[in-house]
């Protein structure tokens, strides 16, 4: 079904050893408004969801794996040189005594991540407002975590993922038409 290529969807760069950026990223990895839950969710409502919309919503959700991938990319490269002083600093000691470099699907409260973060209520209109509201969601994080850094190098990636989460709500908005077109066509029998 799919064809992997041992690339980044888009180039990851890092200027320096940051573990406080690193935390911050860590939303978008294992938060309920990531790109774990995104993908799970997406590929998950794709059984309830009419045949006209079904391949929008595979799309997007393998194309979230792809954002997890890059995120994962850009979190390792931020603390893979930080000493243990470097993550207590961050406020990832704890992160570090449970895990040491490896990553672990958790928000940047160290909060792990939870299947309750995914919404599926069989409604077709309803889960696309839900997708819609998740991608405007993670697009004010992706801006937020640009605020808060001064990565110039980083900050393209983040600048990459954060565009694609609008395209994702324009593309479900698209669909949520679609399905209300048909709804309310009248039907002769």
């Amino acid at each position: 079904m799919w064809i992997y290529e041992k690339k980044l969807q888009y180039p990851v760069r890092v200027s320096t050893c940051n573990p406080k950026l690193a935390k911050y990223l860590i939303e978008q990895y294992g938060g309920a408004d990531g790109e774990l839950a995104a993908a799970l969710r997406y590929l998950n409502q794709r059984y309830s969801i009419p045949d006209k919309v079904i391949g929008l919503l595979t799309d997007i959700g393998t194309e979230e794996f792809a954002h997890l991938e890059m995120i994962a990319t850009m979190v390792y490269k931020l603390t893979k040189d930080a000493t243990p002083e470097q993550l207590k600093e961050a406020g990832l000691d704890a992160h570090y005594v449970n895990h040491d470099h490896a990553l672990f699907y958790h928000n940047a409260g160290g909060v792990p991540w939870t299947a309750a973060y995914i919404q599926a209520k069989g409604d077709p209109i309803a889960d696309l407002y839900e997708d819609i509201a998740a991608e405007e969601k993670a697009r004010a994080t992706y801006q937020w975590i640009i605020n808060m850094s001064d990565d110039p190098d980083l900050n393209d990636g983040l600048r990459f993922l954060r565009e694609r989460e609008i395209i994702h709500a324009q593309r479900f908005r698209e669909a949520v038409e679609i399905l209300k077109e048909e709804r309310d066509r009248k039907k002769i029998f």
